[in-house]
C-alpha cells in the first residue's frame, strides 16, 4: 500500500507522534489535518469543529493558500456532505462531491474538488468534528473515486487518534483557563490581605496629621512623612501583584527573566530580603517552566506571608535534562505533618500537583524554628 512520499505504519506514527507533541486546540486541529493530507496523499484537506448554531466554531484547511481562505469568504455552514458527516456520523466516499444529491455548491473562489473522503470525529457518542479530504493525488480509475478502502480504514484509524488529541488538548485550555481563575482568586486574597491593609493604616494616618496640623506641626510632619512611606509600600504591594498578574511575561521573557523580575520586585516590596540565582538553566516545554514558576509563587507567598522570614533566597539549576527549583526562608518554619493534619496546607496541595502534572518531584523540609526549603524537580521535554 502506497500514498506518497510515506506510507504504511512509519507515517501513520509519524501523524499520531505530530498530534501527541501540541497541546493547544488550534495546533492540534492544524496538525490533524496537515497529517491527514499527507497521509493520504491529497490535494486538499480540512476539519470542521461544529458549534450549537449551525455553523462552525473552528473549520481549518490544508492545501489552500492564505489568499485564496480570504477569498472564499466566511466559514461554511452545516449543510451538504458536511452536515451528513455531523449528523449521520459516517463515512463518506464519493468519486465526484459535485454529482452528489446532497451537495449545495461552493462560493466561487473554491477550489473545484472530485473525489472525496470524509468522516466524522468522535468522542464516544458525540462527533466533535468533520474530517475531510479532496483530489488524491492518483489516477483516477474510469468513474471511480481516487480515495480507496484502505485510505478510508487510515483515516478512521487516525480520526480515532485524533479524537483523542482533541479532547486532551480542550482539557489542557480549561485547565490553563481554572488555573487562571485560581491565581486571580490568590491575588484577590493578597490585595485584600496586603494593599488594602496598607491603605487603611494611611487613610488613619492622614487623619492623625489633619488632627495634630494646627496644634503640633512637628507630630504632624511625621504622620505625612509615615503616609508618604504607607503610600510607596501601597504602591510597591501593587505592582508585585502586577507582575504576578502577568503569565504572558512567560511566553515573552522566559522562566528565567521571569522569576528574576518577581523577586526584584518582591524585594522592593517587603522588608524580607529576596534574592534569585540560575545556573545552567535550558529552556523547557511551556508545562514545566509554568509548573516551576506557579510553585515558586506559591513558596514565595508563603515565606513572605507567613513565616516572618528575613531572607529568602530563590534558585534555578539545571539537574540533566530538566531543572531542579529551590525557595528557602529562616523564617519560623513548621511541621508539614502537623499542618496536613490540621487542615491547613499553606499550597502544599497546588504544588505537588503541579509538580505531578509535569512529572515532577517536590520536597518539603521544615521545622518549628528552622525555616522552610521547598524543591520542585523538573524533567526535561
Amino acid at each position: 500500500m502506497s500514498h506518497g512520499p510515506r506510507s504504511g505504519l512509519a507515517a501513520v506514527s509519524a501523524a499520531l507522534l505530530a498530534m501527541s507533541r501540541h497541546l493547544e486546540v488550534r495546533d492540534v486541529l492544524k496538525t490533524i489535518v496537515a497529517s491527514a493530507r499527507e497521509l493520504l496523499d491529497a490535494q486538499y484537506a480540512a476539519l470542521g469543529v461544529p458549534d450549537d448554531h449551525g455553523g462552525f466554531a473552528q473549520f481549518v484547511v490544508d492545501g489552500v493558500t492564505d489568499a485564496q481562505w480570504k477569498a472564499i469568504g466566511p466559514l461554511p455552514r452545516q449543510h451538504g456532505i458536511l452536515a451528513a458527516m455531523l449528523h449521520e456520523a459516517k463515512v463518506e466516499r464519493l468519486a465526484d462531491v459535485r454529482e452528489d444529491p446532497r451537495f449545495e455548491g461552493w462560493p466561487s473562489a473554491h477550489p473545484e474538488m472530485s473525489d472525496f473522503l470524509g468522516l466524522p470525529i468522535r468522542d464516544g457518542e458525540e462527533v466533535i468534528g468533520a474530517l475531510f479530504l479532496a483530489n488524491k493525488n492518483c489516477e483516477k480509475p474510469e468513474g471511480g473515486c481516487g480515495f480507496t478502502a484502505e485510505d478510508e480504514e487510515l483515516l478512521s484509524i487516525l480520526a480515532q487518534h485524533a479524537a483523542i488529541a482533541l479532547t486532551n488538548a480542550r482539557l489542557y485550555e480549561r485547565s490553563r483557563e481554572l488555573t487562571i481563575a485560581e491565581e486571580r482568586s490568590r491575588l484577590a486574597h493578597e490585595l485584600h490581605d496586603a494593599v488594602s491593609q496598607k491603605l487603611f493604616s494611611l487613610r488613619l494616618t492622614a487623619q492623625a496629621a489633619a488632627a495634630l496640623v494646627d496644634r503640633d506641626p512637628g507630630r504632624a510632619k511625621g504622620e505625612l512623612q509615615q503616609v508618604a512611606a504607607l503610600a510607596a509600600e501601597a504602591a510597591d504591594e501593587l505592582r508585585a501583584a502586577v507582575v504576578e498578574l502577568r503569565p504572558a511575561a512567560l511566553d515573552e521573557d522566559g522562566l528565567i527573566a521571569t522569576l528574576r523580575t518577581q523577586v526584584q520586585v518582591l524585594d522592593r516590596a517587603h522588608t524580607a530580603r529576596v534574592t534569585f540565582a540560575a545556573s545552567g538553566f535550558r529552556a523547557l516545554p511551556a508545562a514545566q517552566e509554568e509548573a516551576l514558576l506557579r510553585v515558586a509563587q506559591e513558596a514565595l507567598h508563603n515565606a513572605l506571608r507567613h513565616s516572618g522570614a528575613e531572607h529568602v533566597d530563590v534558585t534555578v539549576n539545571r539537574r540533566g535534562g530538566g531543572a531542579v527549583l529551590r525557595v528557602t526562608d529562616d523564617g519560623t518554619g513548621f511541621d508539614p505533618h502537623l499542618t496536613r493534619r490540621a487542615g491547613r496546607h499553606l499550597g502544599l496541595v497546588s504544588m505537588r500537583d503541579r509538580a505531578d502534572g509535569v512529572g515532577g518531584t517536590l520536597t518539603v523540609e521544615s521545622a518549628p524554628g528552622k525555616g522552610t526549603e521547598i524543591e520542585l524537580e523538573v524533567p526535561g521535554g
